[in-house]
């Protein structure tokens, strides 16, 4: 960044008469970049760099508002910024002289030319401007209109491109790139005499293009905008304002901040008129993020600090430790650094501080100790800024951990003074609570009191005395009921915890997952973060991971029922022998399974699909049903033939005239309503030798009517049809992929549905977006969300365009004006629904109904009240807005998903 030190100087033209400027507000012309009275008091002009009412933090634009506000080169009125409000010519000159810092250059005005009106205030800026080749007469003549008041004329993008470009001072590189092209795909519609100017203000980040990759050359510029526009030009000029100062922190208190700057320090007030930010972000901070020695620029206002920018965040300081060799008196130690003699020359502003950071004399240093010195980079003579003395040889105590750097190896401690020290560990260093060992670091938390001893300056032990939650890792070995768990630790060692009374399990893909749920064996459990309270109880288990594995369409060989020794054979004949345990899950078909049941159906030659770890079995799941795509059905041999995912085909023989088939949506589905390819699950008969059930798996998109948590049943509407279904034998997910609950479920979502036949099996909500469309071609589609977050949505699988009654599979009828909902259906195909929308005037809201009543548009006009709710999007341009902000009589256009009100702008 180009140096910074910017000044500002108010000349008397500024400090017009408030007569005139009231005269000008009287005749309808505002000094937008003034303010509305120029004749103020000192605290006023401190005031009007206060936050702005209208905005809000986070708004796009805010670090360049209150960065050129408090700088004196735009200013708010009442209060307000109005960052939507398009800026005139008149209005961007003045603030082009501004930011060249060049008022003490204003003239009378008399030699503004009289072809380019303007208000009287703009007369002495438009006559600058044009001395200053700003702008070229001629030019500016025949680009207007008959009877077209220059001044009055709304800047556009290419016009404000040309005048900070040329207030830069890179004219000549505009012109040397007149003939580039600029890359835009609406190039011809810049003016010949502006590509240059565009093409430099891109090259420079000053500005970008719109939506499409269009540069939008004739559309207005609005107040946010410019103030963007000319904050980033300031990186490339020196105006040398008065009023901003760059320089490194020398002192800070709440209070108060002091910058080197200049080879002088300079103190400024922080209150709670002062924003704070960073150079990197144009998100605002707070005061917290100001440290010592680092760089910032400090915009002044009568003392206080307006606006402060954080411009390196890295501490001008250069850190050295040494031995100190003797103190040579006359404020100068002769240290030993890196085997080089080093006299060190302090004074008073030195800091002499203990390992715990408590302050203590020059004097209090003694020969042999070491020492650590941080001197300031930023002048000739590197002065020391603090001298510490470091820990040295044997250390305990006691206090409390503030950080672990598990990257950096280092604990932070609070002692019993209140300072804190900071520990090196390593590998060695031994770990205890309740008397047994920690398996590392991370296991100790923030907030844990703690014993420590310090061998040669690395901890050589560390004792949890009071411990806070902590999690460890490790995979799951055994449980003893609900009270007792075993686990391998991360170092491999065994430990035995014991359970907290209302202990939570979270896995993957499993709603309300208990301790049934879990896998435990020596050798291939499952892999789990355990959280851990200061009784050192387990009161969280996330599985993270499972190593069993699955052995689909297994033949039983033999099963002993003493022994409980299954003996299966695998697809490709292979034979394996697994056990049976009291902790071992099965299936069969039926709801309540048992052991004896099983039993009874492993007998040879039956089908079983298996999950195991090692020789144990986890799962057992007697083959029923069969899983894949429907191939064919030889109604001779009375055949259906299915194709299984591990790409064999399986042939099952049904009884009757004809398969019974089940699919969704239809009471007496036949074999002509399936077709080839289409997923299908075979439900054997009990022996597994014949067709019970052909069930057809179908997906289909619904909008939840009702749900019944009780039941677990839900009413559905789709397509104008209501119906209804259970999803208790579904699994259920959120738009995410989280597993849900049927309470979590509520009307008006959208969710897709995959039916096994009739029965439910799979349901997830859709995410729907709500937006306004920021692009559009044959590929892709961006949408900016009510949330401000772009999203872009692939074409590839179709899309589906809902516009009142129409729907076209086309994009073509979308354009950037649409408000939008966008969702995929159950292929993956975008469906755009775009919002009807109706302009109106605002009356009032009625905070006991919730709805906002419109002016009517006739006394026949009964559709005047629509509810709003806490999702209904209320905002004026890009800046959301409270419905109590609305007053009567302003222009809103209201968009209605349905008969849903979703958004209200504000024009």
């Amino acid at each position: 960044m180009a140096s910074y030190k910017r000044s500002f100087k108010r000349s008397t033209q500024r400090a017009v008469s408030a007569m005139l400027v009231t005269a000008m507000c009287l005749g309808g012309t505002t000094a937008a970049f003034a303010e509305e009275t120029p004749a103020v008091t000192t605290s006023q002009n401190v005031a009007s760099v206060s936050l702005f009412s209208d905005v809000q933090s986070g708004f796009w634009a805010e670090k360049h508002i209150y960065k050129l506000a408090s700088e004196g080169i735009l200013l708010g009125d009442a209060g307000k910024f109005r960052p939507g409000d398009n800026v005139t010519q008149q209005e961007a000159i003045t603030m082009a002289i501004r930011f060249m810092n060049l008022d003490s250059q204003l003239g009378s005005g008399s030699g503004a030319p009289a072809d380019l009106k303007v208000g009287n205030y703009f007369k002495p800026y438009l006559e600058l401007a044009l001395s200053k080749n700003l702008i070229d007469k001629n030019e500016e003549i025949a680009a207007m209109k008959d009877s077209e008041a220059w001044g009055e004329k709304k800047a556009s993008r290419e016009w404000v491109a040309k005048i900070l470009v040329r207030a830069l001072g890179k004219d000549t590189e505009a012109k040397a790139s007149a003939s580039m092209s600029t890359g835009f795909a609406d190039q011809s519609s810049i003016s010949a005499n502006a590509r240059g100017y565009v093409n430099v203000a891109v090259q420079l980040n000053l500005t970008k293009g719109v939506e499409g990759n269009r540069f939008d050359p004739l559309g207005k510029v609005t107040r946010a905008q410019i103030a963007t526009f000319f904050s980033r030009g300031g990186e490339y000029v020196n105006p040398g304002y008065a009023n901003v100062y760059e320089g490194i922190v020398t002192q800070l208190t709440d209070s108060k901040l002091t910058l080197y700057t200049n080879g002088q320090m300079r103190s400024f007030t922080l209150d709670n008129r002062s924003v704070y930010f960073t150079k990197d972000s144009e998100v605002r901070t707070t005061q917290s993020a100001l440290k010592l020695y680092t760089k910032l620029l400090v915009v002044d206002k009568v003392g206080s600090a307006a606006y402060v920018e954080v411009t390196d965040a890295n501490q001008q300081l250069e850190r050295s430790e040494g031995t100190l060799l003797r103190n040579l008196g006359n404020n100068q130690l002769l240290l030993l650094v890196n085997n080089t003699p080093l006299t060190l020359t302090y004074d008073n502003n030195t800091s002499f501080v203990d390992q715990y950071g408590n302050a203590i004399k020059a004097s209090d240093l003694t020969s042999e100790s070491t020492v650590v010195v941080q001197r300031e980079t930023f002048t000739a003579e590197k002065k020391p800024v603090i001298v510490q003395l470091q820990s040295v040889g044997n250390v305990s105590g006691s206090g409390t951990v503030s950080n672990v750097d598990l990257t950096g190896k280092t604990v932070t401690i609070k002692v019993a003074s209140g300072s804190e020290e900071i520990f090196k560990f390593d590998d060695k260093t031994i770990l205890l609570y309740q008397n047994q060992r920690l398996n590392q670091m991370g296991e100790v938390n923030t907030g844990a009191s703690v014993n420590y001893s310090v061998k040669n300056g690395v901890l050589a032990s560390l004792e949890v005395t009071q411990a806070t939650e902590r999690t460890v890792k490790g995979t799951l070995l055994d449980l003893v009921g609900d009270t007792l768990l075993s686990y391998t630790n991360a170092s491999g060692r065994d430990e035995i915890k014991r359970l907290s009374k209302n202990v939570t399990v979270q896995i993957n893909g499993i709603a309300d997952a208990t301790l049934d749920d879990l896998i435990t064996d020596e050798k291939g459990g499952d892999k789990v973060d355990m959280t851990l309270n200061p009784d050192d109880e387990v009161t969280k288990i996330v599985v993270t991971g499972r190593q069993s594995e699955q052995l689909a369409n297994a033949t039983v060989i033999n099963y002993d029922a003493k022994t409980k020794a299954l003996t299966v054979m695998d697809a490709a004949e292979k034979p394996y022998v697994f056990v049976i345990d009291d902790k071992t899950k099965y299936t069969y078909n039926t709801t309540t399974p048992t052991l004896s049941g099983l039993e009874a159906l492993l007998s040879k030659g039956r089908r079983v699909d298996l999950t195991v770890v090692g020789s144990r079995v986890v799962n057992v799941e007697v083959t029923y049903k069969y899983e894949g795509t429907y191939v064919s059905a030889n109604t001779s041999t009375k055949k259906i033939t299915i194709l299984l995912a591990n790409g064999k085909t399986v042939e099952i023989p049904y009884q009757g005239t004809t398969p019974s088939i089940s699919l969704y949506g239809k009471a007496s589905a036949t074999l002509a309503d399936i077709k080839a390819g289409d997923p299908v699950t075979a439900m054997l008969t009990a022996n597994q030798d014949a067709l019970q059930t052909l069930a057809v798996k179908t997906s289909i998109q619904f909008e939840i009517a009702s749900v019944n948590t009780t039941n677990s049943r839900i009413r559905v509407t789709t397509g104008g049809v209501t119906s209804e279904f259970y999803v208790d034998q579904a699994v259920l997910l959120g738009e995410n992929g989280g597993a849900i609950k049927v309470s979590d479920l509520k009307a008006g979502q959208t969710i897709d549905v995959t039916f096994n036949g009739q029965t439910a099996v799979s349901l997830q909500v859709v995410k729907l977006t709500l937006g306004k469309v920021q692009s559009v071609d044959g590929t892709t589609l961006t949408v900016k969300s009510f949330a401000g977050n772009v999203e872009t949505y692939s074409l590839a699988n179709g899309v589906k365009v809902q516009r009142g009654t129409e729907v076209s599979t086309s994009t073509t009828s979308l354009t950037t004006n649409d408000h939008v909902e966008v969702r995929k259906d159950t292929n993956s195909s975008v469906v755009v629904k775009v919002l009807t929308s109706q302009e109106r005037k605002f009356s009032r809201y009625d905070g006991v109904s919730k709805e906002i009543i419109v002016l009517r548009s006739s006394t026949s006009d009964n559709n005047y009240r629509f509810a709003v709710t806490a999702d209904t999007y209320i905002h004026q341009g890009d800046t959301t807005i409270s419905v109590q902000s609305l007053q009567n009589n302003d222009k809103i256009v209201l968009y209605f998903n349905g008969d849903k009100l979703v958004e209200i702008e504000k024009q």
